[in-house]
């Protein structure tokens, strides 16, 4: 099973916390800096869609998801 990979762009972050808020699962905010952290580097693809929307939330469009055919970013998975 391919697994989708869970990317944060630390400097991008603004640290707003809405990944965390609504997938708390996936992510989290250091302590140190209050920027996003992925919890874990992959999920199984059946997260795929929660994923996307927490990508879609993020008000800096830091979060990137590794789709799990090619390894390539997959279409709708950064903010727009």
């Amino acid at each position: 099973m391919a697994l989708v990979g869970i990317r944060v762009d630390r400097d991008s972050c603004a640290g707003s916390g809405v990944c965390a808020l609504f997938e708390p699962r996936y992510f989290d905010q250091s302590e140190e800096d209050g920027l996003a952290l992925p919890r874990v580097p992959e999920a199984a693809p059946e997260a795929l869609p929660r994923l996307r929307a927490a990508a879609a939330r993020c008000p800096a469009g830091a979060i990137t998801l590794v789709a799990p055919d090619a390894r390539e970013s997959a279409a709708g998975d950064r903010a727009d």
